[in-house]
């Protein structure tokens, strides 16, 4: 099955179930995982108290390095990772909707492998769930003095462009859609992971659409954020792919293949 775990999955219990849930979504991703694990681990080793336990999901998406040995490698060490796999590359949609349908925590937070945005940024999308909001999504446009290391000028003006373009095809207002940072109170968000069907870079946009659509309430957060030379994005290939993918998400709705009655069906169900 192309949705089984790799490593065992844990029937958690309803009374000690993780609060928290941080789906990390990793393809070829050995070179800079385990630091970012051990970043992840450290934070909430020290706010435990505050934010209550945790689990941490890493699916892979059919890596062809060591990400999924690194990962249950350093699950002997650190019980709340868990690693799911693919079974082959599917995109950041696919793993981001995957990982969110195993996901056991009330709160569950997606980040990128590179943690381009600290985790302890967090905190900031954590306070809003807790303060009424159902989505609370990470953005490098609201406050650019955020930005500790910026993308090459080319970069940020396809950005600013394609977020025009997802306001004039979906009617979003926000400032940054594809910022790799985003919150959700599961319970009530379950829905529109249910129904994601974008499974490439695009599916940032859809997810916000969907959940503005069955009005949850999403708040935009200015957070810190730090470009990754290293990042998995081709400006121009997958600026093209994207904006193809918009086009799909105004179609699926217009269509009706987001219909609310895919909202009781499994949460592991796939295509």
């Amino acid at each position: 099955m192309l949705d089984s775990f790799i490593s065992q999955e844990k029937p958690w219990a309803e009374d000690r179930a993780p609060e928290i849930s941080i789906v990390i979504p990793a393809y070829n991703e050995e070179k800079r995982l385990r630091r970012t694990l051990e970043r992840i681990r450290e934070y909430f080793n020290t706010t435990s108290a505050i934010h209550g336990s945790i689990e941490v999901i890493v699916v892979d998406d059919g890596s062809a390095d060591g990400t999924a040995c690194l990962t249950q490698e350093i699950a002997r060490e650190m019980p709340q990772l868990r690693l799911i796999s693919n079974g082959r590359n599917r995109g950041k949609g696919y793993s981001v909707r995957h990982g969110m349908l195993k996901a056991n925590g009330r709160i569950a937070v997606f980040t990128d492998a590179d943690l381009s945005s600290p985790i302890e940024e967090c905190e900031k999308l954590l306070a809003a769930l807790r303060s009424g909001s159902d989505v609370a999504i990470g953005s490098r446009a609201v406050d650019r003095r955020l930005i500790q290391v910026h993308q090459s000028m080319f970069r940020e003006a396809a950005g600013i462009i394609f977020n025009a373009l997802v306001g004039l095809f979906t009617g979003l207002t926000f400032q940054d859609t594809q910022c790799g940072f985003k919150a959700f109170a599961l319970q009530r968000c379950r829905i529109i992971f249910q129904q994601q069907r974008i499974e490439g870079f695009g599916f940032d946009p859809e997810i916000l659409f969907l959940a503005q659509r069955y009005g949850l309430r999403i708040t935009e957060i200015p957070v810190r954020w730090a470009h990754d030379p290293a990042t998995r994005v081709h400006v121009v290939r997958d600026s093209i792919r994207m904006f193809g993918e918009l086009m799909v998400i105004s179609l699926n709705w217009l269509t009706g293949r987001y219909s609310k009655a895919f909202e009781n069906q499994q949460q592991n169900s796939y295509d």
